[in-house]
């Protein structure tokens, strides 16, 4: 019996959950339930798994077990891009090997692709649209950056813009960044929206429980699930619940729980509207890692995104909210002095799942386990193509996207405690220190 020692339970205030269109979240499991499939984590990556095998397995029930409800967790919590591009932060040119790099832009805009006509197909009211993304900069530090992605997109041969500094407040409104990187491939969506529209859409053959968090797993023939109101046993288990799939007895010390703050403004005036000016949807993201990422939404507000903490416990800490908001607010007057009376309606945080390798796992963990785990940070389209191909290989398909995935997948061990957290917090306390204006 392998006790799961954390269960996700994020703080109550994240924007994006309470202003996305209401649901009604599916009921709790309670007593024994019996079953072929089970998939754990209702997020980008557990919800195309089980739409995917509901597709190829029809005449199966797919259980889908969530810990809470849907659009509230992680997935429900990042910034809203869905980014094409690879973007290796360990190589000089953030590019890297050129035919992982092939690969890696086939997956992610596979993922796009599948979520788009999602979208369409079903009608979800998530503000998705196809708005490319800025990579700004305002340091020295940033602006050599941006000209070193620049000479990695030259050698993948994908099309870009520089904007100059001037030229940026017709883009975003504000004039505070020096330089931006205009990149045409990203979508941005509202994803708490988006998650819930997907869940709303799953096939018929695929029954979803919400707040339902698993206690207990006991690994043998067939896998039983305990939880407080009851059991589920089930042939086949797939994890897909990120950070929290190391809880479940299989690549420990792997992970790097990481939380990330965001808080998004109320809506702008008119008034505000046009003294902001430039376009009236985008997105913004550092070209420093611990710099700030910043989006006007679809009903006007400013979102401001930046502050990390290492939080081993994978447990929300309020004493940091009300930290970091206080970094927020500094962060949002320097880019918008002509929006002095703007305040924030919301602050959040929410996990990153990230590898020392920047590597997440994708495969089979066990004779009747799956995984597609630690999304480092890519998990609207790299969460959503993984889980779509992890169904097909299950299900005994090729693609050569599988094959890449299983020879590239697998992340490094880390460093044991007390080294590994003094190392984590010492990295983020001179990152955020050395980033400057950019956060």
């Amino acid at each position: 019996m392998t006790r799961i020692t954390a269960i996700p339970k994020d703080d109550a205030m994240c924007g994006w959950y309470h202003t996305a269109p209401a649901r009604q979240a599916r009921p709790t499991h309670h007593g024994e339930k019996q079953t072929r499939w089970a998939v754990l984590g209702a997020g980008f990556t557990g919800l195309a798994v089980a739409r995917q095998l509901a597709l190829n397995f029809p005449e199966d029930e797919i259980v889908l077990i969530d810990a809470q409800e849907v659009g509230f967790g992680t997935s429900g919590r990042n910034a809203g891009f869905a980014i094409d591009l690879p973007h290796d932060i360990g190589a000089d040119d953030y590019i890297g090997d050129i035919d992982i790099a092939r690969s890696t832009l086939k997956l992610n805009r596979m993922g796009q692709t599948i979520l788009h006509a999602l979208v369409e197909q079903h009608g979800i009211d998530c503000h998705m649209r196809p708005s490319g993304k800025y990579q700004a900069a305002v340091e020295d530090r940033g602006i050599a950056v941006l000209e070193a992605y620049r000479r990695g997109l030259d050698k993948l041969g994908e099309p870009y813009e520089v904007i100059s500094g001037k030229d940026l407040p017709d883009h975003i409104g504000t004039s505070f960044y020096r330089q931006a990187l205009f990149t045409p491939g990203t979508m941005l969506v509202q994803p708490s929206a988006l998650v819930k529209g997907l869940a709303d859409t799953l096939p018929s053959n695929v029954t979803l429980y919400e707040n339902t968090a698993i206690s207990d797993v006991d690994y043998g023939d067939k896998v039983v699930l305990t939880h407080a109101q009851g059991r589920i046993t089930t042939d086949k288990l797939i994890l897909a619940n990120n950070a929290f799939g190391a809880r479940f007895g299989f690549l420990k010390h792997t992970v790097l729980p990481m939380y990330l703050y965001a808080s998004l403004t109320r809506p702008l005036t008119v008034a505000e509207q046009a003294a902001l000016g430039g376009k009236d949807f985008w997105g913004v993201i550092p070209a420093d890692p611990y710099g700030s990422t910043v989006r006007r939404t679809h009903d006007n507000r400013i979102l401001m995104r930046n502050s990390f903490s290492f939080n081993p416990d994978q447990q929300s800490k309020p004493h940091c909210l009300e930290r970091f908001v206080r970094n927020h607010r500094l962060s949002f007057e320097r880019r918008f002095p002509m929006l002095p009376d703007v305040h924030f309606d919301y602050t959040w945080s929410g996990s990153l799942a990230l590898t020392q390798n920047h590597k997440g796992f994708f495969g089979q963990l066990a004779p009747n386990v799956y995984g597609a785990l630690f999304c480092n940070g890519l998990g609207v389209t790299r969460g959503t193509v993984t889980g779509i191909l992890l169904a097909d290989m299950i299900a005994g398909k090729r693609h050569e996207l599988i094959d890449f995935l299983l020879s590239t997948s697998g992340p490094n061990t880390l460093p044991p405690e007390p080294f590994l957290s003094i190392g984590v917090n010492a990295t983020l306390w001179w990152g955020q220190r050395k980033a400057g204006m950019e956060s």
